[in-house]
């Protein structure tokens, strides 16, 4: 429809800084989350974890928890309503490869922390209590819980890395400059504000409505329907508001099935909110092994580059994420060879975190980088520049956009990088040694298949629905943006409704691909939504049946045909209708088959060393991203600094921490669990480069909640080097390493 989208004058509500349309529900604590909903009669579950990480259950005594005043049951393997028993009825939408883990199955403990029992009572309080008093007696095993130890029996992992391109060993022994670096990262749980919780409410007629912290209500819908052999018309998921996820929603956590065995058994609403101690019981970042080989010739192109990788899985599935792709596609090299391989500990499965596997493996890469360049005595950036590629190597295919060249140049003009002394330990502030150091980013440009209802009733209100979440990243307010612009309707006049199972399918809401992937099923459906409107206005007045379209425009509420204005809520009466309706079913355009599509950045740090005490602020830090159209500035500019937050969390401060003896971990708090606070932040100026983008999708938006994160902590190191000549490759970098 190439009808004029506004009226002259009218500016596209899409690229405007709005506020978050959900922000007054949530400062005035009107937004309720899964743990929150209120229910007369409820009843609340206390998760009984395992105390060793290997073995079988001889014996559970719950005899003095039943006698406590206010329990209703105790739940454990011996007494559990029914449940399916093959593993792919506990696979998901983002299920790794083997068996899932069952929650209460069998008399096996599979690694500490595993719930063996939940407790039902009256109060949490009570239930918390009783759950103290229940006593497990154990057939221990030995266990293995370190990576490194156990690194020898990693096997090939079962995800597809490239195939090897061109000679890796000759380019590298030819080449004049190279890197052989060994790099390590640690351990990381997503620790979102929000615990994990789900409440069930049982319905007189059997049926379940659920409150659950998740990024994917179908996919909690249908994982349910698989392990009870409910039909889904009696399974409702909502998430309305989610308080922060990073990943740790994109599967169905344990309290969700263990919630509905409850109900189910009691015919009553049940809640299990999971203990922050809890939330270190199921999937995390994993642990990482990375060796770094770069070759280069004495003028600094790329001729080798060799990545290989050893990361940690459980003994029940085998966890993979894309860490080592990346060495294969961000810059131009015609040798090179990717290595992946698992080693299976008596932990939990990993889980999909923020930028899964860029952010371990561009560690190495952008670190190594750094190397090559003080090896070959040429500038960080240039080097970088000298080996853009405009093809993804990985895939031999041209990127349907690229604008990492202007990332590296704006970001380093904003950030002042051509005043940089390139020799360690030559700038100074007093006392404090200060470096200087970047590196570059890059995440996947994907789509999925979404799909989205939009209707405009008589007062000409729009709302537009999807199953989507929103994890704390915008979606209300650049799904609202997206109809405003497409329909032609005033942002205020548009309600956005998602977090319900029952919508029109969205996928996991992840991977920055739900701007691109919902956002498209939104635009289209209202433009759908559009052109009935203009079918209406056609019936009622057989004088415009033949205008030409271009003749149209849309904008604030009303139609324009000949200057003659149709307000939506009159056309939607004339129609005879309540409503004017319309549900559209997205795919990606073939179009894109043809190209690469990704996000890249550049990250430029300034960091302080006190050379006497070892310890290192963070001053301040540019990125500059180019994420083709940006729906939001305001709120991609704010995911983008709460990902360069959580770099400096992951490159100086965050790790968790094993006690292999036991097989448990041992910080697992808040307390101990090192992350920034505001103290500890400098200040973060954030640019986005202009990049037009007609192949990525229809929106031209390629999503920012991933590319934020990547580079940051490679971009710290490699400062730290700069302000004291000392290279630490283990992560995180604390004082300790660089004294």
């Amino acid at each position: 429809m190439n009808a004029k989208m506004f009226p002259p004058g009218r500016v596209s509500p899409v690229g405007q800084p709005l506020d978050r349309v959900d922000g007054l529900l949530k400062v005035t604590g009107q937004a309720r989350y899964a743990g929150e909903y209120p229910e007369k009669g409820l009843l609340h579950g206390s998760v009984v974890s395992s105390t060793i990480a290997r073995g079988r259950i001889i014996r559970i005594d719950t005899s003095q928890a039943l006698q406590v005043p206010g329990v209703v049951a105790v739940i454990d393997h011996l007494n559990r309503p029914h449940i399916a028993s093959y593993d792919k009825d506990y696979q998901d939408a983002d299920s790794a490869e083997g068996s899932p883990f069952r929650p209460l199955y069998n008399d096996r403990v599979l690694y500490s922390g595993q719930p063996l029992a939940l407790v039902v009572a009256d109060s949490l309080e009570v239930a918390r209590h009783a759950g103290s008093l229940i006593r497990i007696d154990y057939e221990s095993e030995a266990h293995e819980t370190s990576l490194l130890a156990a690194q020898n029996t990693a096997h090939t992992a079962p995800a597809q890395t490239p195939e090897p391109r061109g000679d890796f060993e000759s380019g590298f022994a030819g080449a004049a400059f190279t890197v052989d670096a060994h790099y390590s990262t640690p351990n990381e749980h997503h620790n979102p504000m929000e615990p994990h919780a789900s409440t069930v409410l049982y319905q007189d007629d059997g049926s379940l409505h659920i409150h659950d912290k998740t990024q994917g209500p179908q996919n909690c819908q249908d994982y349910l329907h698989k392990v009870f052999g409910l039909d889904k018309s009696k399974i409702r998921i909502f998430a309305a508001f989610v308080g922060g996820a990073f990943g740790s929603g994109l599967r169905p956590q344990y309290q969700l099935p263990l919630a509905v065995m409850a109900a189910l058994q009691l015919k009553r609403s049940v809640r299990v909110t999971l203990t922050r101690q809890q939330m270190f019981t199921f999937g995390y970042r994993p642990n990482t092994l990375q060796h770094l080989r770069l070759g280069a010739t004495k003028e600094g192109r790329l001729v080798a580059v060799g990545h290989d990788v050893i990361g940690q899985t459980s003994r029940f599935e085998d966890f993979t994420e894309h860490v080592v792709e990346w060495s294969g596609m961000l810059y131009q090299c015609d040798n090179v060879q990717l290595t992946y391989k698992l080693a299976p500990l008596d932990v939990y499965t990993p889980l999909d975190m923020r930028a899964p596997g860029a952010t371990s493996g561009m560690v190495g890469l952008e670190c190594a980088m750094d190397e090559l360049a003080c090896a070959a005595g040429i500038d960080p950036v240039q080097l970088r520049v000298l080996n853009f590629a405009e093809r993804n190597g990985n895939e031999d295919k041209p990127y349907s956009s690229k604008e990492l060249i202007a990332c590296y140049q704006q970001g380093a003009e904003r950030f002042g990088w051509n005043r940089r002394n390139p020799e360690p330990r030559s700038m100074r502030n007093g006392r404090q040694l200060v470096g200087w150091g970047m590196a570059g980013g890059v995440w996947e440009a994907m789509q999925m298949k979404a799909s989205a209802k939009a209707s405009i009733d008589a007062s000409g209100k729009l709302t537009v629905s999807s199953a989507t979440t929103d994890i704390g990243t915008g979606t209300y307010t650049v799904m609202v943006q997206i109809a405003a612009e497409a329909v032609g309707v005033k942002h205020d006049d548009v309600t956005f409704v998602l977090g319900d199972s029952s919508l029109p399918t969205a996928p996991l809401q992840g991977g920055s691909f739900t701007v691109s992937s919902v956002g498209t099923a939104v635009q289209q459906a209202c433009q759908a939504l559009r052109a009935k409107l203009l079918d209406a206005v056609r019936m009622a007045h057989p004088q415009f049946a033949v205008v030409d379209m271009e003749d149209i425009a849309f904008g604030d509420g009303y139609l324009i045909i000949q200057d003659q204005r149709f307000a939506y809520g009159d056309i939607v009466r004339e129609s005879s209708h309540d409503v004017l309706e319309v549900q559209i079913d997205a795919e990606p355009d073939e179009k894109r088959n043809a190209y690469a599509t990704a996000t890249h950045s550049a990250v430029f740090v300034e960091v302080f060393v006190d050379e006497d005490l070892g310890s290192i602020r963070v001053n301040r830090v540019v990125s500059a991203v180019a994420a083709g159209r940006v729906v939001n500035p305001k709120t991609a500019g704010s995911q983008i600094l709460g990902g360069v937050v959580w770099g400096i969390s992951q490159a100086m401060q965050e790790e968790t921490q094993t006690d292999h003896n036991l097989g448990r971990f041992m910080n697992h708090s808040l307390a101990e669990y090192h992350i920034p606070v505001n103290a500890d932040i400098g200040d973060i100026d954030v640019l986005f480069v202009e990049e037009n983008d007609e192949i990525v999708n229809e929106l031209g938006s390629k999503g920012v909640g991933e590319i934020g994160i990547v580079g940051v902590a490679s971009a710290i190191a490699n400062a730290i080097y700069h302000a004291t000549g000392k290279r630490v490759r283990e992560f995180p970098i604390t004082l300790d390493k660089v004294l």
